[in-house]
């Protein structure tokens, strides 16, 4: 009935207030994490409220990742294998069995589509900058796409299914129906216990909504809001590389897109994962710095760890770290660069500070560093202490 009553375009009525009120509203709603349907509120200062005791006095699901979302949101890498969607249920989300159990009003986790990604791109080592002296090769998108492709090979989706076969970098594999097809074919021996999924990495300017706007590509719709670390709060700037799960949706009759998420990048050459605008002006100074580094005898390597680190103070992630060589006599030394924006508070404690000491001197790069093209000088005052 649920889902008739989404395709049908219908409201339903909830009964908890009786017969002689106006009833709440219901909305069918599709819960894409879930790959099940759930029944959704519409509130208003109009419209009449849930009793206390109704199951729908709150929201059957958590807040949106656009909500909840900020720095230190813990970043683990996932677990299992590279897949999101799982065999449906046919029952609708419930109700926690328990307040304890019950976060619909908490902090929403990062989905697990948005680790996988970091998971593919951390595989195919696109968080890495080489030093100075090895990063001799003319930069393209697609290499970047190659090393995505390469790093695909070696991971499976399901057993025996590797992420390679089910994965394409155009959106015109998607439009030409040739996703959607490979998807089919592959689905008629699926594993048991795994639900048929094939993947979209695409490079994008811009996305608004459900809908993408790959690079060379017609728009793409997903049926499902695109999720990104760029909020209401920390608008980012594109590019972005999206990942879009494509799987089995009742209302398509067959597969579709079901939803995305868009992950800001440096730029179109180097698919280096950034979590605000500062950070990628941060990132650009980091690569101008190592040309006037070289001319000084310093050889710059660079990293955007992706996921947290363990140390003995607790995880933390740092913004970026240098690793800095001498061309002189070969020693080696740490540098963990933190991106300190002008609300600098935001995601930075004294136990992170000191978790991220633990694995090396930390140096703050703040706006004015990057506008007055200081950082090259910082890194070097930096490197000079360590000695």
């Amino acid at each position: 009935m649920v889902q008739q009553a989404r395709i049908g375009g219908k409201w339903l009525a909830c009964d908890c207030l009786g017969v002689d009120c106006t009833p709440p509203v219901l909305t069918p709603a599709f819960l894409s994490e879930a790959e099940t349907y759930y029944l959704r509120r519409l509130t208003s200062a109009k419209r009449p409220e849930h009793v206390a005791t109704c199951p729908f006095f709150r929201d059957q699901v958590t807040n949106r990742i656009t909500q909840t979302r900020n720095p230190l949101t813990p970043a683990d890498p996932p677990v299992g294998y590279f897949e999101v969607l799982r065999p449906a249920p046919e029952k609708l989300a419930q109700r926690p069995d328990n307040d304890a159990s019950d976060d619909r009003t908490r902090n929403a986790s990062i989905p697990r589509l948005a680790r996988l990604l970091w998971r593919l791109m951390n595989n195919a080592s696109l968080h890495l900058v080489a030093p100075y002296s090895e990063d001799t090769a003319e930069r393209t998108i697609g290499e970047e796409f190659r090393a995505l492709t390469r790093a695909a090979a070696k991971i499976e989706v399901a057993p025996g299914i590797e992420l390679g076969r089910v994965l394409w970098t155009h959106g015109d594999a998607l439009h030409s129906r040739r996703a959607l097809a490979g998807i089919r074919e592959l689905g008629r021996r699926w594993p048991r216990g795994h639900a048929p999924q094939g993947f979209l990495a695409l490079f994008a300017k811009a996305f608004q909504g459900s809908t993408i706007f790959p690079a060379g590509s017609e728009p793409i719709d997903v049926a499902n809001r695109v999720q990104s670390p760029s909020v209401r709060d920390n608008s980012i700037q594109g590019p972005y590389l999206v990942i879009v799960v494509i799987g089995q949706y009742p209302e398509a009759h067959g597969y579709a897109p079901l939803r995305a998420y868009a992950q800001p990048i440096y730029s179109g050459v180097r698919f280096i994962p950034v979590e605000s605008n500062f950070e990628r002006a941060v990132l650009q100074a980091l690569l101008r710095s190592r040309r006037v580094l070289a001319r000084e005898g310093v050889d710059l390597a660079l990293e955007k760890p992706i996921f947290d680190r363990l140390t003995p103070l607790g995880a933390c992630r740092p913004d970026f770290l240098v690793e800095a060589r001498s061309q002189a006599t070969g020693e080696i030394r740490q540098l963990v660069i933190q991106a300190m924006p002008r609300n600098a508070g935001i995601g930075s404690t004294p136990a992170t500070q000191r978790a991220l000491e633990q694995i090396a001197p930390a140096l703050p790069i703040t706006p004015r560093d990057v506008e007055d093209d200081q950082v090259a000088r910082l890194i070097a005052e930096a490197l000079h202490r360590l000695n």
